[in-house]
């Protein structure tokens, strides 16, 4: 006989965290191009699976994105994403935590990544959105 295949188990996501660096009103977004040079912006962020801490998770994430060593603070946004697809949704909490740098000095940010931009947040409402950030133009 052959052996039943058993499904594994995905880790279930609990919550979406962003980290949000801001100077003078501005925010430090990253840019990502795509295959075709579309450019969209995006805050560092990672889908936290359930058992983990938002708050370390977007530590992690923050250096290893934006090369910044920084130090989370309180959460100064909420709101809902969608962690599935648009067929299967699972929507989660978005949690955005406030950032400041521990130092001057940063390494270079990942290379998925084509630049950076210092935008206010209505600035950046009209332009281009990674998935990840579609809920900031949500009417919760």
């Amino acid at each position: 006989m052959g052996r039943r295949k058993v499904p594994t188990a995905t880790p279930i996501p609990k919550a979406l965290a962003c980290g949000m660096l801001e100077d003078n009103g501005r925010i430090l977004f990253l840019i990502r191009s795509d295959v075709n040079g579309i450019e969209r912006i995006e805050l560092p962020s990672i889908v936290v699976p359930s058992g983990r801490s938002p708050v370390a998770e977007i530590k992690n994430e923050y250096l290893r994105a934006t090369g910044i060593d920084g130090e989370v603070h309180e959460i100064v946004m909420e709101s809902r994403f969608n962690a599935g697809s648009r067929k299967r949704r699972a929507m989660v909490p978005v949690l955005v935590f406030k950032i400041t740098a521990r130092n001057r000095s940063a390494k270079p940010p990942s290379g998925e990544f084509s630049g950076f931009r210092w935008l206010s947040l209505e600035d950046a409402k009209r332009m281009r959105l990674d998935r990840k950030l579609e809920w900031l133009r949500r009417k919760d």
